[in-house]
C-alpha cells in the first residue's frame, strides 16, 4: 500500500514553509517480510539471528528486495515532507514506531504503522548486501551513504546511514544531507574569513570545522568545497566515511574516496593523497593522534587541508588536539599546530523563533598573537583575542549568540542555554 500524504503548511518568520501535519496510511509490508520475521528460530539471539536472516534475504529475488526497499523508502520520503533531519527505526527502543527529528526534537509518527522488532530486523537488513553484511557481523555496526531519487528532475537526495545492533536487534539512524551546498555567503562569514577559506587567496594550512554531532559541520564543509570548486582550476581530494554530498567537478577535479570502499582508512587516504597531485584535501574527521599528525604533515607540505572535530569551541579544539599526544610530545605538537593552523570554526544549530534552526558560530583566525599563545600553552588568552578581533573577522560564540538574539532569531533563554561562557553573554545582554 502506498503512502498517501496530504500536508498543510505554515509560513514561519524566516520565510521557510514547513509542514504543519502529515496524514498517512500505515505502510503495508510484503507478506514475505512478515513470514520471515515469524519463522526465526527462538533459540537464536543477537548477531547469530541477524546472520540467519541474512542467509535468507540474500536468496530473495531482486524484485522482492526492491519491493521491500520501496516500502522503506516510504519512511524516508516522510523525512522530506516533514523537513526532518533524522530518522530512527528498529530495536525495542523505538517501540515499533518511526521517529523523526524535526527542529531538533525527536517525535514518533504512529500514523505510519507499527513494526515488530523482527520485522524491523528484516527490512533494515535488506538495506545492505553481502560485503556490507560482513562488516556489520564483525563490527556490530556499519556506516554507509544512500541516495533516493524523488523523480522530480532534481539530483537524488543523499543520506548518511548507520545500521547497528541495539539490545540484540537491528536499529537504523539516518540523517538527511543537504540537497545542494549552501552558498558560502549564506554562512555569514566576515569577508576576510571567507577570503581565507578560498584556495585562490590562501593555498596552505589547516582549517578545522568543529561542533557536536548534528551541528552542521558537513553542510559548512560542503559549502566551502563547492565555493572553491566553482572558483579556481585545481584538484580537491576528499576522504570520508561515508561519502555524503556527491560533488560534481566544475573548475576543480573533485575526487571522493570512501573509507572502507575506496581506501582502507583516513590515514591511508591522506598519505596516498600526497601522490595524487592535490591542491586541497578534505578529511571527514581527525580521530586520533595519527590522523592529526598526517593532516598537519599535509599542511606542512603546502596543501590546503580541511577537517572536523567534535569539540565545542576554538580553545577546546586546540586543547583537544594537543591532548591526543603523550605529555612528552605536547610541546612539540603545540609548535607544529601553531605553524599550520589557519582557522577554527566552532558551530551550533539552535532552535529559531517561529520554527526551524539557525546557525551560531565561533571563528578563530590565526594571528601572530594566537600563534604565540598556542606555543606558550596560554590558550586561555585566545578567547579575548577573538572577542577583540572583530575587525579581522573573528567572533566568539557569545558575540554571535547576542547578534542572533538582538536580530530576533532566537530567544534569550536559547542564547543562554547554548552559550559556552554564560557570564560573558549576560554582560553584553
Amino acid at each position: 500500500m502506498t503512502l498517501d500524504i496530504t500536508a498543510t503548511y505554515q509560513q514561519t518568520s524566516n520565510g521557510v514553509h514547513r509542514p504543519e501535519a502529515v496524514h498517512a496510511e500505515p505502510v503495508e509490508l510484503p507478506r514475505e517480510v512478515r513470514d520471515l520475521a515469524e519463522s526465526v528460530p527462538g533459540n537464536l539471539y543477537g548477531i547469530q539471528k541477524i546472520r540467519w536472516y541474512a542467509e535468507r534475504i540474500n536468496q530473495w529475488p531482486d524484485a522482492l528486495r526492491n519491493e521491500v526497499q520501496n516500502r522503506f523508502d516510504t519512511f524516508v520520503r516522510v523525512m522530506i515532507d516533514v523537513d526532518a533531519s533524522d530518522l530512527d527505526i528498529g530495536g525495542k527502543s523505538c517501540k515499533g514506531l518511526m521517529w523523526y527529528r524535526v527542529d531538533g526534537l525527536k517525535e514518533p509518527k504512529p500514523e505510519l504503522g507499527f513494526l515488530t522488532a523482527e520485522e524491523s530486523n528484516v527490512i533494515l537488513l535488506n538495506q545492505i548486501f553481502e560485503p556490507q553484511q560482513e562488516v556489520l557481523f564483525n563490527n556490530y555496526a556499519i556506516d554507509f551513504g544512500t541516495s533516493l531519487d524523488l523523480g522530480d528532475g532534481n539530483r537524488p537526495r543523499r543520506f548518511r546511514t548507520t545500521l547497528f545492533m541495539d539490545n540484540r536487534h537491528l536499529a537504523l539512524s539516518q540523517r538527511m544531507l543537504a540537497w545542494k551546498p549552501r552558498p558560502i555567503r549564506s554562512l555569514g562569514f566576515h569577508p576576510l574569513i571567507e577570503r581565507g577559506l578560498m584556495f585562490r587567496y590562501l593555498r596552505d594550512g589547516l582549517t578545522l570545522i568543529t561542533g557536536v554531532t548534528g551541528s552542521g559541520k558537513s553542510t559548512t564543509l560542503d559549502s566551502i568545497i563547492d565555493a572553491n570548486n566553482a572558483d579556481i582550476e585545481a584538484q580537491i581530494i576528499m576522504v570520508a566515511q561515508p561519502l555524503e554530498y556527491l560533488h560534481e567537478s566544475k573548475k576543480c577535479i573533485v575526487r571522493q574516496r570512501e573509507v572502507g570502499t575506496d581506501v582502507a582508512n583516513y590515514v591511508d587516504g591522506m598519505v596516498q593523497a600526497l601522490r595524487q597531485d592535490p591542491d586541497m584535501v578534505v578529511v571527514g574527521e581527525m580521530r586520533d593522534a595519527e590522523s592529526i599528525s598526517t593532516a598537519m604533515e599535509l599542511s606542512d607540505t603546502g596543501h590546503k587541508v580541511f577537517s572536523t572535530l567534535h569539540t565545542g569551541s576554538a580553545i577546546e579544539t586546540i586543547d583537544r588536539v594537543v591532548a591526543e599526544y603523550s605529555p612528552i610530545e605536547q610541546d612539540r605538537i603545540r609548535y607544529r599546530l601553531a605553524d599550520v593552523l589557519r582557522c577554527i570554526v566552532s558551530q551550533k544549530l539552535l532552535p529559531a523563533i517561529g520554527g526551524g534552526r539557525v546557525l551560531a558560530k565561533e571563528v578563530m583566525w590565526m594571528t601572530s598573537s594566537a600563534r604565540a599563545a598556542i606555543k606558550n600553552n596560554n590558550t586561555s588568552e585566545i578567547y579575548q583575542m577573538m572577542w577583540s578581533g572583530t575587525d579581522q573577522g573573528q567572533v566568539t560564540l557569545e558575540q554571535d549568540l547576542f547578534r542572533l538574539f538582538h536580530d530576533g532569531d532566537i530567544t534569550e533563554e536559547t542564547a543562554l542555554n547554548y552559550a559556552n561562557n554564560k557570564r560573558r553573554l549576560l554582560q553584553i545582554m
